[in-house]
């Protein structure tokens, strides 16, 4: 008896998606590294992440337009759709609301606030026409516990760092925004093609912002050079290039776990690169990050 329509929709999900993601996250993690060893400002390095990633991006693109897709099939180019253009101006104001928010409160804050990315993308997922399941919602919610704990007692507010707190929050808002725009465009476009085109936007603007706000282009040592470029070819390359990959094959809502396991990372490297402290409550936190994600885990997946 032939499959009916919804059952054959219902696939289970690829372990390569899974995979992916988790590569994502460590990518994405290791980036404060990346920028305190630049020697250039915060936007300024912020937009060589972007910027020297356009080469890496365009191979990827070019090969994917040759290559045919699994099915047999050409891959087909949408052109510049809303979505992509989108994705590139989300993302640049995540970023751009990022350094101000480490600039105007403290990283504890900053991290926290930036973390609850995946909250907006569980409120909107409706509008992009993806359901939130219970067990989505279970998981975003222990997700949240543990990455308040795997802050810790840096955390905590004060009046006058209101404002930076406040830019955390826009920040979580832009990465969240930029995770449902990457899902609707994995919808008609390969992920080369989304990831260049959205870079090529958010390259432009961060490019305008830090020619206004600060005017240290060449960083002063080899290593702040070697950084920038592992910055825009482990961290966006490799992590964004990922999660978009990812991304054309869950949801957007599960997908933005994936932010809690960029944090997890972040502490590790801090941990093992830098000596920064980890006692019994980040590593709680941590494992209350882990086990939120497999309480949210997609047990088939998701329809493009």
């Amino acid at each position: 008896m032939s499959p009916t329509p919804a059952a054959s929709a219902r696939r289970p999900v690829p372990p390569l998606a899974l995979a992916a993601l988790l590569a994502a996250a460590v990518a994405m993690g290791v980036s404060p590294v990346f920028v305190r060893e630049a020697g250039v400002g915060p936007f300024t390095s912020a937009f060589y992440r972007v910027f020297l990633a356009l080469p890496a991006l365009a191979a990827w693109a070019a090969w994917e337009r040759r290559a045919p897709r699994s099915d047999g099939t050409p891959v087909v180019d949408p052109g510049w759709t809303r979505s992509i253009l989108l994705a590139g101006v989300f993302f640049t104001v995540d970023l751009f609301f990022w350094h101000l928010a480490v600039l105007h409160t403290t990283i504890a804050n900053a991290t926290l606030l930036a973390t609850m990315a995946p909250v907006w993308v569980m409120l909107f997922s409706l509008v992009i026409g993806e359901r939130v399941t219970a067990a989505m919602t279970l998981g975003l919610a222990i997700c949240v516990v543990g990455g308040a704990l795997l802050v810790g007692s840096s955390w905590h507010l004060a009046p006058e760092r209101l404002l930076g707190d406040l830019y955390g929050v826009a920040t979580s808002v832009g990465f969240g925004l930029y995770f449902l725009a990457v899902r609707v465009a994995r919808r008609t476009a390969s992920t080369g093609i989304v990831l260049l085109r959205s870079t090529v936007v958010t390259a432009a603007l961060l490019g305008i912002v830090a020619a206004v706000a600060e005017n240290r282009w060449i960083p002063g040592t080899l290593g702040g050079v070697l950084a920038l470029l592992a910055m825009a070819n482990v961290s966006h390359v490799g992590g964004q290039g990922l999660l978009g990959w990812a991304l054309g094959h869950l949801s957007a809502a599960f997908s933005s776990l994936v932010i809690f396991l960029e944090a997890l990372a972040a502490a590790f490297f801090g941990w093992i690169l830098f000596g920064e402290t980890l006692g019994p409550w980040q590593f709680a936190g941590g494992a209350a990050i882990l086990l939120g994600i497999w309480i949210a885990r997609p047990r088939e997946e998701t329809p493009r």
